[in-house]
């Protein structure tokens, strides 16, 4: 093993990337755990969290996705349920295709944009080149599974209060 490299394969120092972008060098913090998203017919899915203490935060139908979205929390991270508004939504089709389950992992970043553009730089496959409204009025942006081990990676910068 190279003693400057931890076994991850990320510089020993890792606690902030360098980005170059149009204002020259600066350090992006590494994103956290926001949320687990879940496909579901219905938001009625959200009984079994509830059973477990868990209790609906927020709901929200976010039109530009197709979704009505409710949100557990679950420690420091929150679980989202997907349930799709029509069938033409991306969350129906999924489900039409793989069933209920898991969808995507959200990330949260402080700069959505320099983090979208370090991973363009770096020939990964974005599904959004720029941000779009999620829910929470947070800004999104989604990577193409193949970018993420066949997981469906969502970007997620909040909005400033």
């Amino acid at each position: 093993m190279d003693a400057g490299r931890p076994r991850s394969g990320a510089p020993a120092n890792a606690a902030t990337q360098t980005h170059l972008g149009c204002g020259g060098s600066r350090s992006l913090n590494p994103p956290k755990l926001d949320h687990i998203g879940i496909a579901v017919r219905s938001l009625d899915a959200a009984r079994v969290y509830e059973a477990l203490g868990m209790r609906i935060d927020h709901v929200e139908t976010v039109a530009s996705q197709g979704v009505k979205t409710a949100f557990l929390s679950a420690g420091d991270a929150n679980l989202e349920l997907l349930e799709p508004t029509g069938p033409d939504s991306t969350v129906a089709k999924f489900i039409e295709k793989r069933g209920e389950g898991i969808h995507h992992i959200c990330l949260r970043v402080d700069d959505i944009e320099a983090h979208l553009a370090k991973l363009k730089a770096e020939g990964f496959r974005l599904i959004n080149e720029a941000p779009v409204p999620g829910a929470h009025g947070c800004r999104v942006a989604f990577l193409h599974p193949a970018a993420g081990n066949g997981v469906l990676i969502e970007l997620s910068e909040k909005r400033e209060e």
